[in-house]
């Protein structure tokens, strides 16, 4: 067994293009079967999808940015295998990674959209949201993200072989491949997500050290920040520094350069141009000079507007730059639907499809499904607000599939753009749904069409590595609609948990996009003009940015989420450079970044997990220690000094733990 596992390795071929004849061959022979589906794989499976919806939930609310699950289930998988001995494990493995990896992909559609009803329903309480509408919207959002991208698996997989890098599927697949040293990864990630996680723990649970460091301890940082609105922020938590080693150093300067011309720019740019006015066209609450406020405050009224501007341009850029893609990947459909099921049962193992007749009868029934969840469950009872509602989810899921695949091909991200619920809101509008009512309509709306969009994105990733290794695509679709379930139920137990812990309007979770989604609707179905000057401004931004070659979305994002969740991304960054850079052999640099990688998978699962385990702690009203304790503690500058001691520590721990025998 020993010696099968050292002879397991990819083919020359599998990361390049075919030459004409050429034929790809994966690891597990067509030709052959091999164990995938059994109750191991399938308990591990849902045992993962579990775990990692609850980390990525509270992560993703928490700061944003939902961390890519794939990677850490397939090495717990690895490692799980090994150490239970099990034989031909790699069918199984990827069923495990398969299944568990729906966490990650409904989360992204869920906490970027529904949060924004609970925001909303602490300014209009009559407003309703319950475990039910948020399930049913993730699940048949997923549901219809896996039966859409399935009659495009063989163009993004096979008819394109070579020609996307898929940067997500290809650390997973390496990670699948290599047996012992998967195993041997399983260790160092634990480690890593006890101290992430204790790390975490002790900061949200027992408050030792403060969560942010601001330029505001010291007497000069707060003469700048009260002066000339400037101010520096850093969340030392190990999960979002995690994160930011993930992204690296390129995305994550990006990422904070669209932050620091937020924060260092426009914010004192306007308290200097704008000093004594009020500006409030488009939002009466604001009563203030812009002089008057506060640094944060420019931003919450300003300055995310100006990203939300970027964000939607650099989703419509994106759009205009598929569009041929999507024309190709269409035909393509179309020819397989016509003669699929002919050829069906000649098609050999490693390319067997769920057939196209039961994935055109399940989009039909699930579109039912949702329209009827629409008619009863959201529109009350209205049918033109519920047939207006499946049309534009039908229409935007199905046409937009083939760009959230094309973007997870290309640079393994999907950043679902709120110019969905946009178009949505101003139809819902057109046809007279307006108000409260509106809202919650357009939200959950939003909510199964990125959930659609998120599963079609992340499904070609398990899609992909089944077809490097050989797995049966027809065992991974049918089996993908079990972790869709699991994950829909665990999002939204976790998104009504973090409510009733900390309230999405409370300020103590970022929740980000949802408070973008919350910003974009309110005036919409209020009547209240938005502020289209400041979203112009943005897209300008996108624009120029595109013209020069820099990715507008990266930039964006920066410019919405707030400063002290941008900079530890650029620390993590930074250290990401170090560790890959610091040895004169290019083999060490690589496995102490591949090192690297999974110590900050570790710190990301472990920090969110436990950040999950002290919001349970809250909800339950368990406290280690006395509330006004801690608040005290806090509020003392020196907590802030103790939170950078401490993050020096976490940052020297992984320093040296990434070390490697040279």
């Amino acid at each position: 067994m020993e010696k099968e596992k050292e002879q397991i390795q990819m083919p020359d071929n599998a990361f390049t293009e075919l030459k004409p004849g050429e034929e790809y061959k994966p690891i597990m022979s067509p030709g052959q079967t091999y164990p995938e589906v059994n109750m191991w794989s399938v308990i591990w499976g849902i045992i993962m999808a579990m775990l990692f919806s609850a980390a990525a939930a509270y992560l993703g609310l928490k700061v944003g940015q939902v961390f890519e699950a794939a990677i850490p289930i397939a090495i717990i998988a690895v490692g799980v295998s090994t150490a239970a001995k099990r034989n031909k494990a790699l069918g199984e493995n990827v069923i495990i990674q398969s299944i568990g990896a729906c966490s990650g992909t409904i989360v992204a559609g869920a906490i970027f959209t529904l949060p924004a009803i609970y925001i909303l329903q602490a300014k209009y309480p009559e407003m309703s949201v319950s475990f039910f509408k948020v399930f049913f919207s993730s699940l048949l959002g997923g549901i219809l993200g896996i039966l859409f991208m399935i009659p495009f698996r063989k163009y993004f997989v096979k008819d394109m072989h070579g020609k996307y890098p898929f940067p997500e599927a290809t650390a997973t697949t390496q990670v699948l491949v290599s047996g012992e040293k998967g195993g041997s990864q399983a260790k160092p990630l634990l480690v890593a997500g006890l101290v992430g996680g204790l790390y975490d723990f002790i900061v949200a649970t027992v408050g030792w050290w403060n969560e942010n460091f601001t330029t505001r301890v010291m007497e000069w940082g707060v003469m700048a920040v009260d002066k000339a609105k400037l101010v520096f922020k850093v969340n030392t938590g190990a999960a979002v520094f995690g994160l930011g080693y993930i992204i690296g150093l390129k995305y994550a300067f990006i990422i904070c350069l669209g932050s620091f011309a937020v924060w260092w720019l426009i914010v004192p740019g306007m308290s200097i141009v704008f000093h004594d006015q009020v500006l409030n066209i488009w939002n009466p609450e604001i009563t203030q000079t812009v002089g008057a406020m506060s640094a944060e405050e420019i931003f919450k009224y300003y300055g995310k507007s100006i990203g939300i501007g970027g964000i939607a341009m650099a989703g419509i850029i994106g759009i205009i730059k598929s569009w041929s893609i999507i024309k190709g990947a269409v035909s393509l459909a179309a020819n397989e639907m016509k003669g699929g099921a002919k050829a069906s049962a000649d098609t050999v193992r490693t390319q067997r499809d769920i057939s196209f007749k039961i994935i055109a009868i399940g989009s039909i029934v699930t579109l039912i499904a949702t329209f009827i969840f629409f008619w009863f469950g959201v529109m009350d009872g209205n049918l033109l607000f519920a047939v207006v509602g499946i049309l534009l989810v039908a229409i935007i899921a199905f046409l937009f599939t083939t760009v959230a695949a094309n973007a997870i091909a290309i640079v393994g991200s999907n950043p679902v753009s709120g110019m969905t619920l946009i178009l949505a809101s101003v139809v819902l509008v057109a046809v007279g749904l307006k108000g409260t009512g509106g809202m919650v309509a357009a939200l959950i709306m939003g909510g199964v069409v990125c959930t659609a969009l998120s599963m079609a994105g992340g499904f070609i990733t398990d899609l992909k590595i089944g077809y490097w290794l050989g797995t049966t695509p027809a065992k991974q679709e049918s089996w993908k609609f079990l972790g869709t379930l699991v994950s829909a139920a665990t999002v939204g137990g976790v998104m009504i948990l973090l409510n009733h812990t900390y309230g999405f309007a409370s300020g103590q979770l970022a929740a980000p996009q949802a408070n973008a989604m919350a910003a974009v609707i309110d005036p919409l179905m209020n009547g209240v003009g938005a502020p289209w000057a400041l979203y112009a401004v943005g897209a300008v931004i996108a624009i120029v940015l595109t013209f020069f070659k820099i990715p507008a979305i990266a930039f964006a994002l920066g410019m919405f989420i707030p400063l002290e969740l941008n900079t530890p991304l650029l620390v993590g960054g930074i250290i990401s450079w170090y560790v890959s850079t610091r040895s004169k052999n290019a083999e060490v640099n690589r496995e102490r970044n591949e090192k690297g990688n999974l110590l900050a998978s570790g710190f990301i699962a472990g920090g969110a997990l436990m950040g999950v385990v002290s919001a349970l702690l809250r909800f339950c009203n368990v406290h280690l220690v006395s509330d006004a304790w801690m608040e005290g503690w806090l509020a003392n500058p020196l907590s802030q000094i103790a939170s950078l001691a401490a993050y020096c520590c976490l940052i020297g721990y992984f320093v040296v733990a990434t070390k490697v025998k040279k």
